[in-house]
């Protein structure tokens, strides 16, 4: 084995072990299955939540009973809800310092190196195990700024109340699908982050999220202001290990982002493949402000996720840049949402999808311009690259154009790996092996390359196991 091939399976084990392990469920609280008015009740009761919150949680159960499944995407028989605990307390309040933490949830955010990146490259970090935030911390230097990032439960109380009431599922209303009025009902957990005018955060902020309960649900929320002329980097990171029973992941989250303002948002998502991924994601943004989205999906059974940028100021720009990759026994139904509500606004969607072992991709991309968006330009671009002959990529591109003076464009490929490429690669001394993962590592560089370094291996090293079938 040459040191090349050797360091691709190290470093593949590394990121397997990292993963591939669970902790014995040590809850202090864990509430009865099913969605009933007494189990939302049950839960506002215990988060000791001001009464507007309670009351919006039971109207959200009303509308999730009136809503259909959404018609779209793949079949999600195999998930019943009334078998989905909603809400698991783990063993622990949440702390401000690491070393309190217990054992084995520390242990688990070791071992996917949470502190190890808080150390090294981040400006704040929360960490979330099953329902709820168990630690959060922002470097002083980044407070003395004004920034604010807590968990959302304790922004749920004065001062931020108001703020929180103002904004909460105001993006992504409880009538958007099933799943966002299912989220609203039984939500817990999550960020909140404030970005005061003009402060530039120079090194990002992550947040966590690790669904350990076998049978549970994760709905975190994540609510992001970025004031006028503020910039900011969030991460998100979320895994789980596999169950054979299925689990749910349903969050929201809703991103603010003010005139001249920045907002860069990325996510390494690495579910296991007994999950269902209800995600929905929404930002909106206003004059000359910018909203970058970069996203790499790994994992779980289903996903619906599409996030959708508003542009509702004139020179608004957004960017979405994502890779999906499914295996086998994976159906991904992923893409993104472009809407143009003002003058001057542009657009860039920029996807690349893998499939492999019959696993199932599918893109969906949506193009609003309104007829205020004059001068707009919006472009739509998937790649899509298929690794055998059992596997299945398809396109589903919709736009609605209601003005004559915008520019827009969507183009598609979809592709296999060149036996001449493979050829050249073992000639040079690589395994057939090694030299996929090569080739299939540039295809996704357009995405990895966007995202911090020690992000980017980690991306890199997650596709090794996809191509090895040993991420479960």
């Amino acid at each position: 084995m040459n040191k090349q091939n050797q360091y691709i399976n190290e470093a593949a084990m590394q990121v397997e072990n990292r993963y591939d392990f669970r902790n014995e469920e040590k809850d202090s609280y864990r509430i009865n299955k099913g969605l009933t008015p007494e189990i939302i009740e049950e839960i506002s009761a215990k988060k000791d939540e001001p009464q507007w919150m309670r009351d919006f949680r039971l109207r959200c159960l009303e509308t999730y009973h009136d809503l259909d499944v959404p018609p779209w995407g793949p079949s999600i028989d195999g998930l019943n809800i009334d078998n989905i605990v909603t809400y698991v307390k783990p063993n622990t309040s949440m702390q401000g310092k690491w070393n309190d933490v217990p054992e084995d949830i520390k242990d688990t955010f070791e071992k996917l190196g949470i502190p190890q990146a808080e150390q090294k490259s981040l400006a704040g970090v929360g960490a979330q195990y099953d329902s709820e935030v168990v630690y959060h911390n922002l470097k002083e230097e980044v407070a003395k700024l004004g920034v604010v990032y807590t968990d959302i439960e304790t922004a749920l109380k004065e001062p931020y109340e108001p703020m929180i009431k103002e904004h909460f599922m105001k993006l992504v209303t409880p009538r958007d699908h099933k799943f966002a009025a299912l989220h609203g009902a039984v939500w817990s957990g999550g960020s909140f982050v404030y970005v005061p005018p003009g402060v530039k955060v120079d090194i990002p902020l992550q947040s966590y999220f690790r669904l350990n309960a076998a049978g549970a649900g994760q709905f975190e929320h994540t609510l992001i202001i970025v004031d006028k002329g503020a910039d900011l980097h969030f991460i998100e990171g979320c895994s789980a290990p596999k169950y054979n029973v299925a689990n749910l992941h349903a969050g929201c989250v809703e991103l603010f982002v003010a005139d001249d303002a920045k907002l860069r948002y990325s996510t390494i998502e690495n579910w296991s493949k007994n999950m269902y991924n209800l995600n929905t994601k929404r930002a909106k943004v206003g004059k000359n402000g910018t909203m970058e989205w970069i996203s790499g999906s790994f994992g779980s059974h289903i996903s619906y996720l599409y996030p959708m940028t508003i542009l509702a100021g004139e020179n608004a720009k957004a960017e979405f840049t994502g890779i999906t990759f499914a295996g086998k026994g994976q159906n991904l139904d992923t893409g993104a949402k472009m809407v143009h509500n003002a003058k001057n606004t542009s657009s860039l969607i920029n996807t690349k999808s893998i499939s492999k072992d019959g696993g199932a991709s599918t893109f969906r991309s949506s193009v609003v311009v309104s007829k205020n968006a004059t001068g707009s330009k919006a472009l739509v671009s998937c790649q899509s690259l298929m690794l055998d002959n059992i596997s299945r990529s398809d396109t589903i591109p919709a736009m609605d154009i209601r003005t004559n003076k915008a520019s827009v464009g969507h183009e598609a490929k979809i592709g296999r790996i060149s036996d001449q490429a493979i050829f050249y690669l073992m000639s040079r001394g690589m395994s057939e092996a090694a030299a996929r993962a090569m080739i299939v590592n540039g295809f996704a560089n357009p995405v990895s390359k966007e995202l911090p370094v020690e992000y980017a291996v980690e991306m890199n090293h997650l596709i090794q196991l996809e191509m090895e079938g040993a991420i479960g």
